[in-house]
């Protein structure tokens, strides 16, 4: 890791293979906690995925389950059908879904996702060239779509750098062992200790799942 005081212009809006250690390296000049996590672990994966439709069902079919789960049933799709896009989920019949492990309200939401693109509804290339904010009300328009979907939508696909998935307990419960909290430490406690990391806040959380992974809680 580089120990030199990092100047890191704010206008920054996405992160990419030339400067996401940069910022990484800029978060720990900011923040001891983090520096901990690169020096004891070294940098973070940068974790990220195509901006594609399959994208978007891998993150619906993550919601509330296991990574383990969740890739399971995905490539039970693949199996299925080859390549994921949304004529091809639409063809499926609500027992052929049933049969690649999606459950029936995943299976409403991912159907829905897809009737909405292919009727011209969401665009993704557009999504990409949204704000965060604009992007966000598009996506939370879909019925299954919510915050964390979005969050993670944002974060590893489009590389936005300022995004704190608050609904995400591997995220939170880091924050709750890097900075020695209680575990009934409020939501909006751990809100107030990200905006620490304004505008890199994304980064921040790539650290926080690498430092959760990597230090798995002793029992």
């Amino acid at each position: 890791m580089n120990n030199k005081n990092i100047n890191i212009p704010e206008k920054i809006e996405t992160f990419n293979l030339e400067n996401f250690q940069e910022l990484c390296d800029h978060l720990a000049d900011q923040d001891p906690d983090l520096k901990l996590i690169l020096d004891n672990y070294g940098y973070p994966p940068m974790w990220t995925r195509a901006n594609t439709f399959e994208t978007l069902v891998h993150i619906i079919l993550e919601q509330q389950v296991s990574l383990a789960s969740a890739l399971a049933t995905l490539n039970k799709l693949k199996e299925k059908l080859t390549e994921i896009v949304p004529e091809n989920i639409l063809k499926l019949t609500d027992e052929e879904m049933r049969e690649c492990y999606v459950s029936r309200q995943k299976n409403i939401y991912i159907k829905g996702l897809a009737s909405a693109i292919v009727n011209g509804e969401i665009n993704l290339d557009e999504l990409s060239k949204m704000s965060n904010d604009e992007a966000r009300k598009t996506l939370v328009s879909l019925k299954g779509i919510g915050n964390w979907t979005v969050d993670v939508y944002l974060m590893f696909t489009l590389q936005r750098t300022d995004v704190f998935p608050i609904g995400d307990l591997a995220a939170v419960n880091a924050v709750k062992r890097l900075k020695q909290l209680s575990k009934s430490t409020a939501k909006e406690e751990i809100l107030d200790i990200s905006e620490n990391w304004k505008p890199f806040r994304s980064v921040a959380s790539m650290m926080l799942w690498h430092y959760y992974l990597s230090h798995p809680k002793t029992k």
